[in-house]
């Protein structure tokens, strides 16, 4: 066999032992040094002295001392204790009295509350099984169909890894490198779309078919003014003014993102002492939820990158790369096939593994289609909203009937969840049509083109 061909039988082999359930990362560390002893194999040296182990080495002290993946663990942290803080059931409650006089406002409530709540966290399981214990039951309780209900809850679960300060577009930017502030700022207007879309479409449903979204009850529309403004801003504003600090001192270059983290770590623990939640059992549970998933993230920056070294050696981008090239595509066919690629990856493959694995396969083709990085970025974070809610992996839909309660169906949350699909779809051709929407505020901010 040819390098090229070795690279491809690699390929193949990690998206095989990734089907049958291996550890990703440590599957990606495996055949990382596996092949690469033999693509660096030589008689000449001893087996001990191979580069693939210093390759391996320096790859791992890259990912730890790299100043950008600082920041996952701190907003990581400011997300766990957020959680833990039980803000969000007084959020969800507020939203729900304010949005009042519009119909499905408690679906319009569960909507913005993940949206706020999911760009605070950043995890889509952690926020998905909160508002699933939180607002689903209300939801089904004042008699909202189930299905419209569920399709609420994943869709406005999965809006955390889109709307900064992202965890996602942290790892992106490290992977693609680009810059972190750039990806905030082109992910901010997509991101409002995107969740005032869902928005527009769940009141009209319900003007259409009142029988979805009963009206709240007769207390509920005439409690007081007053009490509503104070309830908004006992519970929206703390949060609300947290996360615009934390995003605009990224944005407007008074902090780096490892700073602004950092910021935002101590805000959330002086939001949960200001609710009175600050103990010694949710700081554990915070501090050991941080470590785990930033292991999880940094050990598959050390695969990933070993790995696609070893792949390039090889000759596996040249090949693919003359493939692509083979097939003689337009920009927009080019776009639209990557993303249908990154669309099927996302059903056995958590967001993570795609930006971190697959992702940089399809760097070095954006240059010779012309299509910005930048760009391709977004329309990438937009894509993976669909992963989580599309069967017959959709991890959203599994994380709400986990938490369910026994009567839903899996089937009802899958039916739920299609109308969604076809919004975030709807979301990515306006976008491609008008990539302002994501370019503007960068160029305007950074003058980027």
């Amino acid at each position: 066999m040819t390098d090229p061909q070795v690279a491809l039988l690699m390929l193949g082999l990690l998206l095989l032992a990734i089907m049958l359930g291996f550890p990703i990362c440590f599957t990606l560390i495996a055949m990382g040094v596996g092949f690469g002893f033999y693509a660096y194999y030589s008689p000449d040296v001893s087996w001990f002295h191979n580069v693939i182990f210093d390759l391996l080495v320096n790859q791992t002290y890259s990912v730890m001392t790299s100043d950008v993946l600082v920041a996952v663990p701190l907003f990581l942290f400011m997300g766990y204790v957020v959680e833990r803080a039980n803000i969000v059931d007084r959020l969800f409650f507020s939203l729900n009295i304010a949005a009042r006089a519009i119909p499905a406002p408690m679906a319009v409530a569960a909507l913005a509350t993940c949206a706020l709540f999911a760009t605070a966290v950043g995890i889509i399981g952690a926020v998905v099984t909160l508002m699933g214990l939180l607002a689903f039951p209300a939801l089904l309780k004042a008699g909202y169909d189930t299905k419209f209900s569920a399709g609420v809850i994943c869709a406005g679960g999965c809006l955390g890894i889109l709307i900064p300060p992202s965890i996602m577009l942290i790892v992106s930017a490290a992977t693609t490198a680009i810059s972190v502030v750039q990806a905030y700022a082109a992910a901010i207007f997509p991101g409002l779309m995107l969740a005032a879309m869902y928005m527009v479409y769940v009141v009209i449903r319900a003007i259409l078919n009142p029988r979805l979204a009963p009206k709240p009850p007769k207390e509920q529309l005439e409690m007081p003014m007053r009490e509503v403004v104070w309830m908004m801003f006992t519970s929206f504003v703390p949060l609300a003014v947290l996360i615009m600090a934390v995003l605009g001192a990224i944005l407007f270059g008074w902090a780096s993102p490892t700073e602004a983290a950092g910021v935002g770590a101590f805000g959330g623990l002086f939001l949960a002492a200001c609710y009175r939640t600050l103990n010694w059992q949710m700081l554990r549970e915070s501090v050991y939820l941080t470590v785990r998933t930033s292991a999880m993230v940094c050990w598959l920056f050390v695969g990933s990158w070993t790995f696609s070294s070893v792949f390039s050696y090889l000759g596996g981008e040249g090949l693919i790369e003359e493939f692509v090239l083979w097939l003689e595509l337009s920009p927009l066919m080019f776009l639209i096939v990557a993303q249908i690629i990154i669309f099927l990856l996302g059903w056995p493959l958590e967001w993570s593994e795609i930006i971190i694995i697959f992702v940089p396969i399809f760097l070095p083709l954006l240059d010779l289609f012309g299509v910005d990085p930048l760009f391709f970025g977004i329309l990438v974070a937009l894509n993976l909203q669909t992963s989580f809610m599309t069967p017959p992996m959709a991890m959203a839909a599994y994380y709400l009937k986990g938490v369910s309660p026994p009567h839903v169906q899996l089937m009802d949350i899958f039916r739920g969840c299609f109308p969604f699909l076809g919004i975030v779809i709807l979301a990515m051709v306006i976008l491609y049509n008008f990539p302002g929407i994501a370019l503007w505020l960068p160029e305007q901010i950074y003058k980027v083109r």
